[in-house]
């Protein structure tokens, strides 16, 4: 099932400097797992060692924020969009 997966300027270079993605997956945790296979190193700058999302990262389906849907539980559809969006702080 291929989704987008629009992909944050600070992981380009994982994904040959690729804005987008074609991913795969049922849930949000399948997709960054089908994602881990095909740019390594991408899993973990979004999940830490317990399988989380980490707190730094925001993952959209569809424009909705995950952690208020079904977290990395969040089921996909053919044609879902995702973005990986990096937390911003400051001050």
């Amino acid at each position: 099932m291929p989704i987008q997966v629009s992909i944050p300027t600070p992981l380009r270079g994982l994904t040959s400097n690729q804005d987008t993605v074609e991913g795969s997956g049922a849930t949000v945790s399948e997709v960054i797992q089908n994602l881990e296979k095909a740019f390594p190193g991408i899993g973990e700058r979004l999940v830490d060692e317990q399988g989380n999302l980490r707190r730094f990262v925001n993952i959209y389906v569809n424009g909705e924020d995950v952690r208020f849907l079904d977290d990395k539980n969040t089921a996909i559809k053919d044609n879902d969009e995702v973005s990986i969006v990096p937390a911003i702080a400051g001050g």
